[in-house]
């Protein structure tokens, strides 16, 4: 054979003998996650062959730490009592972690038959999350009047923030906006729909945590309206009780037929009904923080008046 026919098939023979060794990785797909102060596991996956490895090594950064043949173990000092190593499959325990063991992890297996083994993975290294808090500026704040944010902080090694309100995820409107590392949430202007709790849940791979704010947005009075009968018969007690969404709570007074009757008051009692105290009775509801004020207006009949109205109206139609 000549030299060049040799050069050829030596490629072909190392080309197969390589790519064997680089294309078939003996480690699950990274990266792995471990916290700080933990232990995590790199597991192969080698089935124990019948005639023990000749070498197992791992390497950290390009930097060996360990590695075990059939006739010693070489640890690196800096690992000692930190690493072990399964000889069988090659796999290995790394204990106590720190932020440095953070990186590249590279094991190379030498078996008794065939072609050297090799794979390579990363470990990312966190601090477990211990604590949050949300931050919102000290502020009395009215309803499309006002605009304020929150922002969420918290202990550990943070990946991810997600914003909720009333147990639901938050997301970019008109009036809500986010930071470009989502760590704060922009409410401009603030509503009533803006007033409650705001959760914020800080995660890593390894721990998580969810922290709660109580948003306070003074609002209303909005959905104003009286709940009671629009009729009664005469003699009955009447009690008309006036509703409105507010915050801080409304304080409310009566008009009846357009005279004041009685004033921070939610309720308007009319012991026995006549026809001396039928007719419109006005609620109004007024926040003393935003100075708004609503009303609305209740129409009461006695019964044996609207029965003889409409036996009138029955009666002309006939």
């Amino acid at each position: 054979m000549d030299k060049k026919m040799l050069c050829v098939a030596v490629k072909l023979v190392l080309t197969g003998y390589f790519g064997m060794c680089v294309g078939q990785s003996i480690l699950p797909p990274g990266p792995l996650s471990g916290a700080v102060a933990d232990s995590v596991k790199f597991s192969t996956n080698v089935q124990p062959p019948a005639t023990p490895f000749i070498s197992v090594s791992w390497s950290f950064k390009g930097v060996n730490i360990i590695t075990s043949t059939s006739a010693s173990n070489t640890t690196r000092p800096e690992y000692t009592n930190r690493i072990s190593l399964e000889r069988a499959t090659g796999g290995l325990e790394l204990r106590n972690l720190v932020q440095e063991d953070g990186g590249e992890y590279t094991v190379t297996i030498v078996p008794a038959e065939g072609p050297q083994k090799q794979g390579e993975t990363t470990l990312n290294v966190y601090t477990k999350i211990t604590a949050a808090t949300i931050r919102s500026p000290a502020a009395v704040l009215i309803e499309d009047e006002s605009s304020t944010n929150l922002t969420c902080e918290g202990s550990g090694s943070i990946s991810s923030r997600v914003w909720m309100k009333d147990e639901q995820p938050l997301s970019p409107s008109s009036r809500l906006s986010f930071s470009a590392d989502n760590r704060t949430v922009f409410i401009q202007p603030v509503d009533s729909s803006s007033h409650g709790p705001y959760q914020c849940r800080v995660s890593n791979p390894v721990s998580s945590m969810t922290v709660v704010h109580n948003l306070t947005v003074n609002f209303g009075p909005h959905n104003i309206s009286i709940v009671g009968p629009s009729a009664a018969p005469p003699g009955q007690r009447v009690t008309l009780q006036c509703t409105a969404d507010s915050v801080p709570p409304a304080n409310f007074s009566w008009l009846f037929n357009g005279n004041e009757t009685r004033v921070d008051d939610s309720m308007f009692i009319i012991e026995r009904l006549n026809a001396e105290n039928t007719g419109n009775y006005t609620c109004s509801a007024r926040n003393m923080v935003t100075r708004r004020e609503n009303s609305t207006v209740l129409n009461l009949r006695g019964k044996e008046l609207e029965i003889m109205i409409l036996y009138i109206i029955k009666s002309s139609d006939g």
